[in-house]
C-alpha cells in the first residue's frame, strides 16, 4: 500500500522546513553576534594597532601572507608570529621585527624573497603591535601548528 504525497502535504513540508531553517539561521546569527566581542580582542585595540593594520593593508601583506587563515598561501601565516619569533615577549618581538624588516630582501638560496618596504622604525613597531594584537584573538586554535 503506497501513500502519495498530496499537494497540501508537500506545501506544508516546504513551508515548515523553510521556516525551521530560517529560525536556525536567525538563532546562529544571533549567537555569532554575541560571541564576537568575547573573541575579537577588541578591548585591546589601540591607535598603534589600527595604524599597524593600515600599514598591513597599504603594503598588501595579505597578497603573500595569511592572517587567521585569510590571504595568500605564498608566505607564512602570521597570526602566531608573535609566539613563534618573539616567544610572547613584546620587546623581543619588536626587536626581531625591526631587524627582519631592515634585512629584506634576504639573499638566502631557495627562499622566496620578501620585498623591502622601507618602513620607518615607528611603522614597524605599529605593524608589530598589530601582529601582537592579532595573536590574542580567539580563533579556535588557528593555526593548527606553531609554524603556521
Amino acid at each position: 500500500m503506497t501513500e502519495r504525497i498530496t499537494k497540501s502535504m508537500a506545501k506544508n513540508i516546504y513551508y515548515g522546513g523553510g521556516t525551521f531553517a530560517l529560525l536556525i539561521f536567525i538563532a546562529l546569527s544571533f549567537d555569532t553576534v554575541h560571541q564576537i566581542p568575547k573573541r575579537s580582542n577588541q578591548v585591546n585595540m589601540t591607535p598603534s594597532v589600527v595604524e599597524g593594520k593600515r600599514i598591513w593593508e597599504q603594503n598588501d601583506c595579505v597578497g603573500c601572507h595569511t592572517l587567521i587563515g585569510e590571504g595568500a598561501y605564498y608566505a607564512p601565516e602570521l597570526m602566531n608570529v608573535f609566539q613563534r619569533r618573539g616567544g610572547s615577549d613584546v620587546t623581543a618581538f619588536k626587536a626581531y621585527m625591526q631587524g627582519w624588516m631592515a634585512a629584506q630582501p634576504l639573499s638566502t638560496p631557495n627562499r622566496r624573497k620578501m620585498p623591502q618596504f622601507n618602513l620607518t622604525p615607528k611603522q614597524v613597531d605599529n605593524l608589530s603591535d598589530f601582529l601582537i594584537w592579532t595573536s590574542k584573538v580567539n580563533a579556535n586554535d588557528w593555526p593548527p601548528t606553531i609554524e603556521g
